[in-house]
């Protein structure tokens, strides 16, 4: 029997008979083949099945809590939002805004990815196929922003149901880059990032599942903070795929990030969260896949970013992460199932409202029979241990964000070192690791390419170390060729 026949069959028993649609499921397994090949050509491993659980968060152990920036007013963040139409970063904006309560962020304007649900605004996922039911309640994250004293002026585009790296919204538009606008803003928080590329806001919510607060701050210049896995609550959020979901910011500065993850946390003031230098902390540079291939540009900017953090008081080191190279792998055999799960109801109900590279993402997963997830959860196991042995010796690891600047608006494959990548495997090669084993990791813009395109830098902590790397963040921040620039 024919491969095509065999789908057409699995989907039809599962209550899905659109056999029309077989060349589409075809062409998107191919995409996805060098993945699937190296699942399958690895042994399961003796060590149990990975299990997503919340991280208890350390203390903060700095010195000062710093300054705060001066805020936007929120009604001229409101104005710009609309002014800038042409960025497709917003799906909604409202007519009237809340007045703003106390707190910590008292009166400071704030975005929403338009996965969250904001009480008495529309929630569409990025998509059609929800029918852009009004929230009655706000997710938790959204009402801690609100508690400190936040103001919700309008919420972002992305790609839909999170579901991509290039923010090309088939509903609401292709979200714009307004660092670089012939180069994707990055996924799926593309909207966030680029609200606060624009200076729209300084405070955005984004969702983590495989890179997408850190990649859209990477491609547009901003900082993206993807806290350990739970601490910050889903409430409210729209799943793609739980076990690898964060809830985190998307800023303009460190301390921005720091201020907003403090609001979450319920902190009524900022804690003693930066440091005076980096003395006593042991910085290894990740090796191996992290490192090659790289873009030349890119590869200059990670060392030149290590060469500060020495001269601010560090001790350079460097690491590897043994079977990192499966990541890819382990993080489809987890999403493609654990997002058709979700979406399995909306997808056989109302199929045809999803835009079409999301519905055959979301199609696929019909395919993967369940002992492949429960062995990849057995080798995800194997990989977080190798990432979590990286801390025997240092305090920090650090990479780029990206083996490559964002790439152009288009393209679907990216060629480096000689070697060629699906673009969304290419984009993503550094920052799903840390999504499969749920740490801290902070995307920090440090320079920009020749022609303009920023480029960041990636900073890792152990599980609940998230003020640890906040702090060292920020010594890093302070110190970019991107900050003085920036002013």
């Amino acid at each position: 029997m024919a491969f095509e026949d065999t789908l057409i069959g699995l989907a039809d028993w599962q209550g899905y008979p659109r056999g029309e649609r077989a060349a589409a499921w075809l062409a998107r397994i191919e995409v996805n083949q060098p993945e699937i090949d190296a699942f399958r050509a690895a042994p399961i491993p003796d060590a149990p099945q990975y299990v997503a659980r919340p991280a208890t968060l350390a203390p903060p152990d700095g010195v000062t809590s710093g300054e705060r920036s001066r805020p936007i007013d929120a009604r001229e963040a409101q104005a710009k939002a609309r002014a800038s139409a042409s960025l497709n970063a917003f799906t909604y904006i409202p007519d009237e805004l809340a007045l703003p309560g106390t707190g910590l962020l008292a009166g400071v304007p704030f975005v929403v990815k338009d996965l969250m649900r904001v009480a008495g605004m529309p929630l569409s996922g990025g998509g059609k196929a929800m029918g852009r039911p009004i929230a009655t309640r706000d997710a938790e994250i959204v009402a801690r922003m609100k508690r400190a004293g936040a103001v919700v002026v309008g919420l972002t585009n992305l790609h839909e149901f999170a579901y991509g790296i290039t923010s090309d919204n088939a509903h609401f538009g292709r979200v714009v880059n307004p660092a670089v606008p012939s180069r994707i803003p990055g996924g799926s928080s593309g909207g966030s990032g680029a609200a606060v590329a624009a200076g729209i806001v300084r405070h955005a919510t984004g969702t983590d599942t495989g890179g997408s607060i850190r990649v859209p701050a990477a491609c547009c210049g901003t900082v993206g903070f993807k806290p350990s896995y739970d601490v910050l609550s889903r409430d409210g959020v729209l799943d793609l795929a739980a076990s690898l979901d964060h809830v985190g910011p998307i800023t303009r500065s460190v301390d921005d990030s720091a201020t907003m993850f403090a609001a979450i946390l319920g902190m009524d003031a900022m804690p003693r969260w930066m440091r005076r230098d980096l003395s006593g902390i042991r910085a290894a540079r990740l090796g191996g896949y992290f490192a090659d291939p790289l873009d030349p540009e890119v590869a200059a900017a990670v060392e030149d970013a290590m060469g500060s953090l020495e001269r601010d008081g560090a001790r350079r080191g460097a690491a590897s992460v043994p079977g990192v190279e499966m990541s890819a792998a382990l993080l489809l055999m987890t999403i493609a199932p654990e997002a058709t799960g979700f979406h399995a109801d909306r997808l056989r109900v109302r199929g045809d409202d999803f835009g079409e590279e999301v519905r055959v993402r979301l199609e696929m997963g019909l395919f993967f029979p369940s002992h492949w997830y429960l062995k990849a959860q057995r080798l995800r196991s194997v990989l977080v241990s190798s990432i979590e042995a990286a801390f025997v010796d240092a305090d920090i690891l650090v990479c780029p964000t990206m083996r490559t600047i964002a790439p152009v608006v288009g393209d679907s494959r990216i060629a480096i070192g000689g070697k060629s990548y699906a673009l969304h495997t290419g984009v993503t090669n550094f920052t799903t690791p840390f999504n499969l084993s749920g740490l801290p990791a902070i995307s920090v813009p440090w320079t920009t390419s020749k022609d303009g395109a920023p480029i960041s830098i990636q900073l890792v902590g152990p599980r609940g170390h998230d003020w640890r790397v906040l702090s060292i963040a920020e010594r890093l921040e302070a110190a970019s060729p991107w900050k003085a620039r920036a002013g």
